[in-house]
């Protein structure tokens, strides 16, 4: 299975933020959830439909942010 099947629309939103934990694993941070309430911090994978989805520009998996223990 591709990684764009696992993950859904969230591969190509523009408001995803990949966080990799120094202890392992990846979760998929939704950046509307910051500001609007309709939106869950981290989504239940796969996203197949989402009211706040927009296209990246970026085309690849959206950056990285570790998380600090």
């Amino acid at each position: 299975m591709s990684g764009s099947l696992v993950v859904g629309l969230c591969q190509s939103c523009r408001w995803m933020r990949r966080v990799v934990p120094r202890r392992g694993g990846t979760f998929f941070r939704c950046g509307r959830a910051e500001t609007d309430s309709r939106f869950v911090r981290y989504p239940r994978l796969p996203v197949l439909e989402c009211v706040g989805y927009e296209t990246s520009p970026a085309s690849s998996l959206a950056s990285e942010e570790p998380l600090l223990d």
